[in-house]
């Protein structure tokens, strides 16, 4: 039988938000969550649930996507759900409006979304007060910033941008994402290429290195990449100081991905998750398991998660997954990742980490 809190959200909640055009139904949940925050205790953690990439201790592996809270307005929400981090943004240096409305559709049949919102975002001031502020308050949630150029700088100012948002919040953040993989910004995602990769992480790794302690940086790929691309930006991660990878930003692809729609922009939800889990592994197979692997894409239950986990990612991240399953979902997944390890003999979340995943290339050889 479904918990009464998954019904509620499944029987009268969500059909009244789908009524609504999806960015008024967004703001409408951010606002409503600000309650539930203050009425729901956080679930307990399970040791099983924790491991520590870079590191840092994360309570459980299963965070909010960024895009889902871009301005850092529901923090305390995203750890009364139980989520073990939350990754925030897009942030951009300045505020900017993102592209015009309409700008994202619900695709209900195929458990989708599809959005060309182009970085709306209150600007790094508004981030540094807002964040300033929760550092006071010590949430216990981990926070993850995801960060972008504005759509107006030009290609040889996108370094200087990325560089001064790090500067700015790189000091309040667990874990930093570098977002070059947005179909939605124009050009930005020309630099998943070693050479480009390259030249675009040397001020950002700059400025990351006058911070103590340095937060680790992540770069947030497409899951478009072919395999020749893809396999040289791996390259380029492990040669270029980058700490990790998150896998994957939104697909332009719709034939691919059994989908078709008119709707330009990219598409999340359930049709990315068979290509976003391939880019996963292939990930884990051209980089040996030394670079931890944040994955995202179509996760709707905890044996979604279970399969990124096996597969090689170390954290995994919701976000359409939420807006068709509800709130309780962090719950259901909390919990089903506890079964599904110990049914398979694991003791710990991390001994299943990439225990599914392709052969690695040394042992290919």
């Amino acid at each position: 039988m479904a918990p009464a809190g998954e019904n509620l959200y499944l029987r009268i909640i969500r059909p009244l938000l789908f009524r609504l055009e999806p960015e008024r139904a967004h703001r409408l949940t951010l606002a409503m969550l600000g309650p539930l925050a203050m009425l729901r205790k956080p679930p307990a953690d399970s040791p099983a649930l924790a491991s520590s990439p870079w590191g840092i201790r994360f309570a459980c592996p299963l965070g909010l996507a960024a895009g889902m809270d871009k301005d850092i307005r529901a923090v305390a929400a995203w750890q009364a759900l139980g989520f073990g981090f939350a990754e925030l943004g897009t942030i951009t240096p300045r505020p900017q409006a993102g592209n015009p409305r309409p700008r994202m559709w619900r695709l209900p049949q195929e458990r989708a979304l599809i959005n060309r919102l182009g970085f709306p975002s209150a600007g790094m001031e508004s981030a540094a007060r807002r964040l300033e502020r929760l550092r006071r308050r010590k949430p216990g949630i981990r926070l993850g910033l995801n960060l972008g150029p504005n759509k107006d700088t030009p290609a040889e100012r996108v370094a200087a941008d990325y560089a001064a948002l790090v500067a700015r919040l790189g000091a309040m953040a667990d874990f930093i994402v570098i977002n070059v993989s947005s179909p939605n910004t124009p050009g930005l995602r020309d630099w998943q290429s070693a050479a480009r990769l390259a030249q675009l992480m040397r001020p950002i790794r700059g400025e990351a290195l006058k911070l103590t302690p340095r937060p680790p940086l992540l770069v947030k790929l497409a899951p478009d990449l072919n395999a020749q691309v893809l396999a040289a930006v791996c390259e380029a991660v492990a040669a270029n100081g980058i700490d990790g990878i998150v896998a994957c930003n939104t697909t332009i692809a719709r034939q691919a991905v059994g989908v078709t729609s008119a709707h330009e922009g990219g598409l999340s939800g359930a049709p990315l998750r068979t290509r976003a889990l391939a880019t996963v592994a292939e990930i884990r197979r051209r980089t040996g398991g030394r670079i931890p692997i944040v994955g995202v894409g179509g996760i709707f239950s905890a044996q979604d998660a279970y399969r990124y986990i096996c597969s090689g990612a170390c954290l995994v991240e919701l976000y359409t997954g939420l807006i068709y399953e509800g709130p309780d979902l962090v719950r259901r997944i909390r919990e089903g990742l506890l079964e599904l390890m110990r049914r398979d003999g694991f003791s710990s979340i991390a001994e299943a980490i990439g225990c599914q995943a392709p052969a690695l290339e040394s042992e290919a050889r």
